[in-house]
């Protein structure tokens, strides 16, 4: 058999296109990279914030809630929060919530309440709306907070007042706003 050889023009055309395919498979991939580096350093600048949020706590009503973060918050309104950082290990330790997991609490006071935790009653402005329990349902002593505290700017206390077992500002107090993720807007729930 005769070897068949290409004219010296047609190789130089068949390299040429191979070179061309591996320079853009190069490419390719560069940016592949670069891509997948720019959102990861984006998250370490710009920490996520949960847009959708599963409760699962019999607290609030379970099911999905919508976060609406940056919106003006009234009495009333159901808010995810971050556990408050004073007690966000004990919640943990006794697997009340996980540490990374926020809250879902309706607002119950807003700056300018008076709220007080005295005994066994929490009041907003002098009204009563729920009642601590000195024991949690295994018998370890729950959190109390004493006294009376003018809500400042900044400040509001979530508290689920229909709700006896929940974990909220009776045992732990005001929340900072900036542990308030947005309002909860609930979506689907059973």
């Amino acid at each position: 058999m005769v070897e068949r050889r290409d004219l010296p023009l047609f190789a130089w055309g068949e390299a040429l296109r191979a070179a061309r395919r591996r320079r853009r498979k190069l490419t390719r991939r560069a940016a592949a990279i670069a891509l997948g580096c720019s959102c990861v350093l984006a998250t370490a600048i710009v920490p996520p914030r949960p847009q959708l949020v599963w409760n699962a706590s019999a607290s609030a009503p379970v099911g999905l809630y919508r976060v609406t973060p940056g919106v003006q918050l009234d009495r009333g309104d159901m808010v995810i929060a971050r556990v408050p950082l004073s007690v966000r290990a004990l919640a943990a330790r006794r697997h009340y919530i996980p540490a990374n997991v926020p809250l879902v609490k309706r607002v119950a006071g807003v700056p300018g309440d008076r709220v007080c935790a005295i005994g066994p009653t929490v009041t907003v402005n002098g009204r009563a709306l729920a009642a601590r329990r000195a024991n949690d349902r295994l018998g370890r002593p729950l959190p109390w907070w004493i006294g009376c505290r003018t809500l400042r700017d900044g400040a509001l206390f979530l508290l689920m007042a229909g709700t006896p077992d929940s974990f909220d500002g009776r045992y732990f107090g005001p929340t900072d706003a900036a542990d308030v993720v947005g309002k909860a807007t609930a979506l689907w729930v059973r």
